[in-house]
């Protein structure tokens, strides 16, 4: 099986990914953020570096859920190929720090790796207002994350909120952050536990 956590920077996709995969005895798969050679350049100057991130994520998730479904494991992924495509990329091109011909160049390549894979059996998705978003980076201090602008986790916010309102490629859970700290407290991580359960052994 493949579950999914997505969600936007800061919400605790780590988190929940490494709290799953302990209590479920899951491999878990993470996002490569320390390794990432692009990373820092990009928060530097995103308008010279978006394309070339875009496309490591892409490559590295495509790589990554290729492994999952060879594995023969029941696996839990640290955000999905679907964010960088509707989420990310497309907000970059809007506020013209990809141009059109990246941008389009970018989601033929996306089109055609998703349509050689398959969705997640269950995806988990973190829903958190921006005060929480901010809050949360701030407590892991990660240096090139002090540079993010409110006003990108807002767009970046809107449009996880419009690609989950149609989101419709398998089991979907929402868990919202403002009111669940499952990184803190025991009974909201249950609380999160049994609605997985519910979603992957639940008669309904």
């Amino acid at each position: 099986m493949h579950i999914a956590v997505a969600g936007n920077i800061g919400s605790g996709k780590t988190t929940l990914t490494g709290l799953l995969a302990k209590h479920y005895k899951w491999d878990a798969h993470y996002e490569d953020v320390d390794d990432n050679p692009y990373l820092n350049d990009f928060y530097e100057d995103m308008q010279r570096w978006s394309f070339n991130l875009q496309i490591y994520f892409l490559n590295s998730r495509f790589s990554q859920i290729l492994e999952i479904r060879k594995s023969g494991k029941t696996v839990i992924q640290d955000r999905t190929i679907y964010e960088d495509a509707f989420i990310f990329a497309p907000n970059l091109h809007a506020m013209g720090l990809m141009t059109t011909r990246d941008f389009e160049n970018y989601f033929t390549l996306f089109n055609l790796m998703s349509s050689l894979v398959q969705q997640p059996d269950l995806l988990i998705y973190l829903r958190a207002s921006v005060p929480t978003l901010v809050n949360q980076i701030q407590k892991r201090g990660r240096k090139y994350e002090n540079t993010i602008r409110l006003d990108y986790l807002k767009r970046l916010n809107e449009r996880y909120e419009a690609w989950i309102g149609t989101y419709n490629h398998g089991k979907l859970l929402i868990v919202d952050v403002d009111k669940n700290n499952f990184s803190e407290n025991k009974e909201d991580l249950r609380e999160v536990i049994n609605k997985i359960d519910a979603e992957l052994h639940g008669l309904f």
